[in-house]
């Protein structure tokens, strides 16, 4: 199969490495789509050469290396690939506060070595005092920043909730285990990278006023800024650790660590209470599992968008051959937006939390339905945006996150998307436990019409409601190639997760690079509205602008990147390639 990748190889190094003097392409709106990952400005416009990690024995893909070896000193243990996804999920709460969390949610795509697909959604919920119109004034306009910051901010968190129950179904270490490598690392402190380092000094002045002047958490006791190579440490935390170790989930949804959590949200006024985090469960979902040309789509059901857009994407270009006309050619980068716009839209219209509306999720990926939301395609010209709305169905009304891949000796496999949903989420820091708590509230339908803060915009299906899920973008994504694990796929990024995964796909799939090509190449999004395709520096080149522009399509360069992939991909005679993207300080390792 590395013979597969080889020729495209060549020629992907050789478009990469033409690339020394980009140009600067002047901006079509100022203001960048999204600032969800910390950027230094003066860093050139990306481009990477990284080469996969291989191995035989196990891979784990994280955003943190102590992360990703949290789960490998688990496999190594004899683990399989969900104990290693619980201790790296706890471990990048510690060493990844950005995303990392407790205090959060998430979702799970698994697939056992028997080939058994499992889904489960530990995603927020909606606190019960939670109402619709719990962010809009008297006037019925939104309070800009109370959905973002601050302790109203949060729903019930489902990490702690979710991981136990992964455990529970699938586990093969003891619990206890699996904590030890987070506890150690929160203890005894983690190495601060430069990137880190920036993140906590630029969040240092929303920290103090979100939690008092008086923060006893990530700041240093000389009060001096954060430099790469200081130790963080972080005891209160690891003594909330040391409950979830000794009582699972009542280690976090009871007891010291609850009350703790629970006069926090008091204090800050925030509407979290006992009874929300005694009632809160995850739930195992059924996974929405199609075909793409000869290749099978493992994915999330709702409450996140991620699998139903993921499936949509991919069938809507199917059609076309992508393969000959080439990687962000004009004719594939065209299909591509075409298809991005269109399931946007429906993404604001149809979906929502299963348990409180009814989606179509066979039907919204069903070629039949597919090809009347294609039919006003003209290769000519870009759609209008204001054109496009959600898609018709007979019988049907209107109604920062963090990626891991997992896979063990076995071929079990483990992709697993959670967030805090912003940078440090809410900004809220529960005193005496030392965890950072979500802002996802932000990501329901605040009101009708007005997008969040990635600017997706939603409908009745997303309102919020007492214990309802926020609906969500992420995207944790398996793929078979004839009954056999191929790729675990993944990452973190907002509304542009569905189309930073879309397209890594369509890199091995179609354009056969290997794992780590596909997350190095340079990406594009498109999310229906506002209209305009943002991209990386350097990801097209002058002549296919200038014709997409021709054609009505407004393409406007990104100062900051696109993805944070992380990704393992499996070769015939088994070797496991972990492709974690250069875009930050994420790392594969394997054994």
């Amino acid at each position: 199969m590395k013979n597969l990748f080889g020729s495209f190889l060549l020629l992907i190094l050789f478009v990469f490495g033409c690339k020394t003097n980009p140009k600067t392409i002047s901006k079509e709106n100022d203001k960048d789509l999204f600032s969800l990952f910390v950027e230094d400005p003066n860093t050139k416009p990306f481009y990477s050469e990284k080469k996969g990690v291989f191995a035989k024995n196990g891979m784990v893909a994280a955003a943190h290396a102590e992360a990703s070896n949290a789960g490998i000193e688990i496999l190594k243990m004899g683990g399989n690939a969900i104990d290693a996804a619980v201790a790296t999920h706890f471990a990048l709460a510690v060493v990844f506060p950005f995303a990392g969390n407790l205090g959060g949610g998430g979702f799970a795509v698994i697939r056992t070595k028997n080939g058994q697909a499992h889904t489960l959604d530990f995603r927020e919920k909606a606190p019960l005092k939670a109402h619709r119109d719990m962010y809009l004034d008297k006037e019925g306009n939104v309070i800009q920043g109370l959905s973002l910051q601050g302790h109203l901010a949060s729903g019930v968190p489902g990490s702690v909730d979710g991981m136990v129950e992964m455990h529970k179904k699938f586990g093969k270490l003891s619990w206890d285990k699996l904590l030890e490598p987070a506890i150690r690392l929160a203890e005894g402190g983690v190495i601060l990278t430069e990137r880190e380092a920036l993140g906590l000094n630029n969040n240092l002045a929303v920290f103090k006023k979100v939690n008092g002047e008086n923060l006893n958490y990530f700041v240093k006791t000389d009060g001096s800024k954060w430099v790469k190579g200081d130790l963080l440490i972080q005891k209160d935390l690891a003594e909330t650790l040391k409950l979830i170790q000794l009582q699972k989930r009542a280690g976090f949804y009871e007891g010291k660590t609850a009350a703790l959590l629970v006069d926090e949200m008091t204090k800050g006024g925030g509407i979290i209470s006992h009874e929300d985090l005694k009632k809160y469960h995850s739930a195992w979902r059924k996974p929405i599992v199609a075909g793409y040309k000869k290749y099978k789509i493992i994915t999330m059901p709702p409450s996140s968008s991620g699998g139903v857009a993921l499936l949509q994407l991919l069938r809507l270009v199917e059609q076309y051959p992508l393969q000959k006309w080439g990687w962000n050619a004009t004719n594939t980068t065209q299909v591509m937006i075409e298809a991005e716009r269109r399931v946007y839209a429906d993404r604001a219209k149809w979906l929502g939390d299963t348990d409180f509306i009814d989606v179509p999720i066979d039907k919204l990926i069903s070629q039949e339905y597919l090809k009347t939301r294609w039919a006003d395609f003209d290769s000519t010209k870009a759609t209008d945006s204001k054109n496009i709305k959600g898609g018709t169905l007979p019988g049907y009304e209107s109604l920062e996150t963090t990626h891991y891949s997992v896979v063990d000796a076995d071929g079990n496999a483990v992709s697993i998307t959670t967030t805090l949903n912003g940078a440090y989420g809410s900004k809220v820091i529960v005193a005496g436990g030392g965890f950072l708590m979500n802002n996802e509230m932000d990501d329901f339908s605040i009101k009708s019409g007005v997008p969040n803060m990635f600017g997706l915009l939603g409908s009745k299906a997303n309102e919020i409601q007492p214990e309802k899920r926020m609906l969500s973008s992420m995207t944790p994504t398996i793929v078979e190639k004839d009954g056999k694990l191929l790729m675990v796929v993944g990452t973190p990024g907002g509304s542009t997760i569905m189309t930073s995964v879309y397209q890594t796909i369509l890199n091995v799939i179609e354009h056969k690079m290997t794992m780590q090509q596909a997350v190095n190449a340079l990406k594009f999004h498109h999310q229906w509205l506002p209209d305009r395709t943002v991209f990386e520096a350097n990801a097209f080149s002058d002549k296919t602008l200038e014709t997409l522009r021709n054609k009505g399509y407004i393409m406007d360069q990104q100062k900051g990147t696109l993805g944070r992939m992380d990704c393992i991909l499996v070769y015939p005679d088994g070797t496991l390639e972990g492709a974690s993207d250069p875009r930050a300080d994420n790392t594969s390792i394997g054994f």
